[in-house]
C-alpha cells in the first residue's frame, strides 16, 4: 500500500493488521502529514513492513514489487487538502497525476509478468474522494458512481486525473474524521485551536454541507472492494451524516464544554469566527452508499454523533501526538492560510 503513514493510510495498516493474516508493505514518503508515530503499535509487527520512498520512483515501487511479490496494491498516497492545492497546486499534479501515473505503470509490468492465477487475482485500488464529483445542490440526490466528474479545485481535478488514468478499482469516500488526522483539517483544528483558546476560523456563513465517514468504517469498506470489488467499479462510500460545517464546530465546542469545565473558555463557541470563504468551495457533498451496500455487504457501523465524541477524546487523550506533528512548518501553513483572512 501506498501513503501509509497519513490519516486514512495509518488507520487503513492497523484495520489490516487487526483483522487480515497477510502482511502490509507501507511506503510512505513522510511528507508532513506523514507520521511514524501513528503506527508505534504495529513497529514491532512483522506483518508491517515500512520503506520510506516516493511512488514516484519508479526503480524502488519496481524493486519492492519484485521483492515482497504482492497480491494487491491499494493505493492511498495523495496531496489531500484543498486548501493547499490552491496556494501550490503543482505539488498536487505531481503527487496525484504524475506519481500515481508512475506506480501504474511498474503495477502493470509487475502484473504483465505474473503467470494465472496470480495475474487474474491481482488487484490495483484507487482510494478517491468525493470532490471529484462537483458540488450539489441544496435539494439534488447524493452522489451515485454514475454522476459525472465536475472537479472545481486542483486537488479535486488531480485527484479525477489519477482515477482516470487507473479506471482500476476505484473507492471514492467522503470527509474521513477520527484519530491521527493531521490538524490542518476542519474538525482536529478546531479541536487544538479550542483547546488553546485560539479563534475557531469557519468559512463565509458556515453553510457548506459535507457527508462524514469515521475513518474506521471506510477502513472496512476499502478491505471489503479489496476482496469482493469488481475491476473497473467504482463504489461510493458514504456515512450518510451529511452536517454544515457550522453543525460540526458547534457540537465540538459543545463537547468540549462537557468534557473541559474547568478550561479558561466557558463556552468554546465564543471562540467560532466566520472569515472570508476560500476560492471555489464546493456547497456541498453527499454520498449514494447503496452500491458498496448492496454488493459488497458494508455498512455504516459509527454514527456521527459517537463517533465526533471518540474522535475528541482521542485528541485529548493523545496531545503529545498532536504536538509532535504540528511543526514549524505547520504554524507557517496556518498563518499563511488564515492569517491574512480576517474576520467577516
Amino acid at each position: 500500500m501506498t501513503g501509509g503513514a497519513g490519516f486514512i493510510g495509518s488507520n487503513f495498516v492497523l484495520d489490516w493488521v487487526a483483522n487480515e493474516k497477510s502482511p502490509v508493505i507501507n511506503l510512505d514518503k513522510l511528507t508532513y502529514a506523514g507520521n511514524l508515530g501513528s503506527l508505534a503499535s504495529v513497529a514491532t509487527d512483522s506483518r508491517h513492513v515500512f520503506v520510506k520512498g516516493d511512488i514516484g520512483d519508479r526503480a524502488l515501487v519496481a524493486k519492492l514489487l519484485r521483492e515482497h511479490r504482492p497480491q494487491a496494491i491499494v493505493h492511498f498516497a495523495a496531496e489531500s487538502h484543498v486548501d493547499r492545492s490552491i496556494h501550490g497546486p503543482a505539488e498536487f499534479v505531481q503527487t496525484n497525476v504524475i506519481g500515481t501515473f508512475s506506480l501504474l505503470e511498474e503495477a502493470r509490468s509487475f502484473w504483465s509478468d505474473l503467470k494465472e492465477p496470480d495475474k487474474s487475482s491481482f488487484r490495483f485500488l484507487q482510494v478517491s474522494t468525493d470532490e471529484v464529483y462537483g458540488s450539489l445542490g441544496p435539494a439534488e440526490p447524493p452522489f451515485t458512481e454514475a454522476r459525472p466528474y465536475a472537479p472545481n479545485s486542483p486537488y479535486a481535478a488531480s485527484k479525477a486525473a489519477a482515477d482516470h488514468l487507473a479506471r482500476a478499482i476505484t473507492t471514492n469516500c467522503s470527509n474521513n474524521y477520527g484519530p491521527f488526522q493531521f490538524p490542518e483539517k476542519l474538525i482536529p483544528l478546531m479541536i487544538v485551536n479550542a483547546l488553546a483558546g485560539k479563534p475557531l476560523p469557519v468559512y463565509g456563513d458556515g453553510g457548506n454541507v459535507r457527508d462524514w465517514l469515521y475513518v474506521g468504517d471506510h477502513c472496512e469498506a476499502v478491505r471489503l472492494a479489496l476482496k469482493k470489488g469488481r475491476p473497473g467499479e467504482t463504489y461510493n462510500i458514504g456515512g450518510n451524516a451529511e452536517k454544515t460545517n457550522l453543525e460540526v464546530v458547534q457540537s465540538i465546542c459543545a463537547i468540549l464544554d462537557e468534557l473541559r469545565p474547568n478550561s479558561l473558555i466557558t463556552h468554546h463557541s465564543s471562540l467560532i469566527t466566520f472569515v472570508p470563504d476560500r476560492p471555489g468551495h464546493d456547497r456541498r457533498y453527499a454520498m449514494d452508499a447503496r452500491k458498496v451496500e448492496s454488493e459488497l455487504g458494508w455498512k455504516r457501523r459509527v454514527t456521527f454523533e459517537s463517533g465526533l465524541r471518540k474522535t475528541v477524546e482521542w485528541y485529548l487523550d493523545h496531545m503529545e501526538w498532536v504536538n509532535n506533528v504540528t511543526s514549524g512548518e505547520y504554524r507557517k501553513w496556518i498563518d499563511l492560510n488564515y492569517g491574512k483572512r480576517g474576520q467577516v
